[in-house]
């Protein structure tokens, strides 16, 4: 079955693009939206599987749509589309469990094998950006986890909470915070929160 998808962008030009592009090839898009607020507003209406954002738009930019969408607990899955290749942006994205980020000067070659990977629970990011904020280099630090710890991490990779993870594994909570608080120290990361989900979103690939 295909995914149901929301579009949005302020640029009149891109969101035809967009969503002449995605219509040619039979994708089913509910609607699109010119600015944050409309966009929103429609994910909260319809709760597409897929919704394909700009970072960068009037009222709400991308990030703030994923943080509400986060906070509500919508199963919505976010895909940003921008020209900006950021570090601090990519890592924010990640922290949301943004599923997808994709470059705007290669959103037409990319966004079907973004929205075939999304549609399989899969993070899609721009291998442009990977290569830009150079975060394609296994960590020295992956090899001091257990075999446990590598698991909780790529089950925290794939934006499963606490609750979950001990239901995966057939562990208390306690015991899933216990690791995580071990693997943190591990890999020497900052106690603050989210430290451990962009870390384990970042290095998705090595896990």
């Amino acid at each position: 079955m295909d995914p149901s998808i929301i579009i949005a962008d302020d640029h009149p030009l891109v969101l035809k693009g967009l969503n002449d592009f995605l219509n040619e090839n039979n994708y089913n898009v509910l609607a699109s939206a010119k600015n944050g607020k409309e966009a929103l507003a429609l994910i909260k209406a319809h709760v597409p599987d897929i919704a394909i954002l700009d970072i960068s738009m009037p009222f709400l930019t991308g990030l703030e749509i994923a943080e509400k969408c986060k906070k509500e607990k919508l199963s919505t899955k976010i895909v940003l589309i921008t020209f900006e290749k950021d570090e601090a942006i990519y890592n924010k994205a990640k922290s949301l469990g943004v599923y997808g980020y994709v470059l705007k000067e290669f959103a037409l070659e990319e966004i079907e094998n973004c929205i075939d990977s999304v549609t399989k629970n899969k993070s899609y990011f721009s291998p442009e950006l990977i290569e830009h904020i150079k975060v394609s280099k296994a960590p020295e630090n992956l090899n001091s986890l257990t075999k446990h710890e590598k698991n909780i991490v790529s089950l925290i990779s794939k934006n499963k909470t606490g609750v979950e993870i001990a239901e995966i594994l057939s562990i208390s909570t306690r015991t899933v915070e216990k690791h995580k608080s071990n693997i943190i120290r591990k890999l020497k990361l900052e106690s603050k929160q989210n430290s451990l989900l962009i870390w384990a979103k970042e290095n998705e690939q090595f896990i």
